[in-house]
């Protein structure tokens, strides 16, 4: 199958949803998030910096998520007074409140269109 990319067409609450799901295990910084979720979608979707951190920034600026800066540093280099900053997200209260009530709204749905899906065996009959 061919890998889903999503741009900014795909609809922003799915990608809202996906990104509260990653987050939901523990706080990530951006390249992070993009690797979770390509390892969560076993390669499916594969998020671009030019989508997730705007659609992180709404997140953001609804109280969903928050961000805080931390240094890292490198341990080859032994530098101790600086390094380059990180960019941590985790899930508020609101963003976790938000995330399970879309779980529950997609397993409804879900729910719901299995009872039109063929059976296994149904499929195989047919082809």
């Amino acid at each position: 199958p061919t890998p889903m990319i999503f741009s900014s067409a795909r609809k922003r609450e799915s990608l809202d949803f996906i990104i509260l799901s990653v987050l939901a295990d523990e706080p990530l910084y951006g390249y992070a998030i993009i690797k979770a979720v390509g390892a969560k979608s076993d390669g499916e979707i594969r998020l671009t910096p030019g989508v997730l951190y705007p659609a992180l920034h709404g997140l953001e600026q609804e109280g969903l998520v928050s961000a805080n800066w931390e240094t890292v540093r490198s341990a080859r280099s032994g530098d101790t007074t600086g390094g380059r900053k990180r960019k941590w997200y985790r899930l508020t209260a609101k963003g976790k409140r938000r995330w399970q009530k879309q779980a529950n709204e997609h397993r409804s749905l879900m729910s719901m269109i299995q009872a039109f899906l063929p059976r296994a065996d149904e499929e195989k009959a047919s082809s």
